[in-house]
């Protein structure tokens, strides 16, 4: 091998066309909204899942990241949504915490509730509010496998001081999933 591997996480080319940076996200509906259409436009562009994901200052709703789910286009199994809006945002801050001194509080608004995986990195990014859109059991009817994600795993979150606020906007999201699996979507379990 004369190189080794790198990992690169770009958006597709539609985020441009799709997403307005500039204006101001105030409700949870509102950047629930940004979540549902990022996970739509991802399945109608044939660029990933059917899970969209959007990182909001708190207070006043500035949009500060987006992300699409990217595990089949990407070939990386940790590119889901609110991980790619996670890393987004980092980068995009400078910080490995979204709660880092100096920094507004952070919610993220998620198109479903997260798996496994993706609670483990809201625990640690420091972000104050997560929203949910679609159920996991409306996943679960595609068969994608969330992991083993419990009701114990929301008051974990809660108690170390993460506000969750699921069913936001659930029938619009849950459409999304619907989308996906009568467009017989890759259902990417491992």
């Amino acid at each position: 091998m004369t190189g080794f591997p790198e990992v690169r996480v770009a958006y597709p080319a539609w985020v441009g066309d799709v997403v307005d940076w500039g204006r101001a996200y105030e409700s949870p509906e509102d950047r629930m909204k940004l979540a549902i259409r990022l996970s739509r436009e991802n399945v109608d562009r044939g660029t990933g899942g059917p899970f969209g994901a959007a990182v909001f200052e708190r207070d006043g709703g500035r949009l500060v990241s987006v992300g699409m789910n990217l595990v089949v286009t990407h070939r990386n199994s940790t590119l889901h949504a609110e991980i790619v809006a996670l890393m987004m945002a980092e980068s995009r801050l400078g910080s490995y915490s979204l709660g880092a001194e100096g920094l507004p509080a952070h919610d993220v608004a998620a198109s479903c509730d997260p798996c496994a995986m993706c609670l483990g990195a809201l625990l640690w990014s420091g972000v104050s509010r997560v929203l949910c859109g679609a159920h996991r059991e409306d996943a679960h009817i595609l068969q994608f496998d969330e992991g083993p994600v419990f009701p114990e795993s929301y008051r974990y979150l809660e108690k170390r001081g993460i506000e969750i606020q699921r069913g936001v906007l659930r029938e619009e999201a849950r459409a999304v999933l619907e989308l996906y699996r009568d467009r017989d979507g890759v259902i990417y379990n491992g």
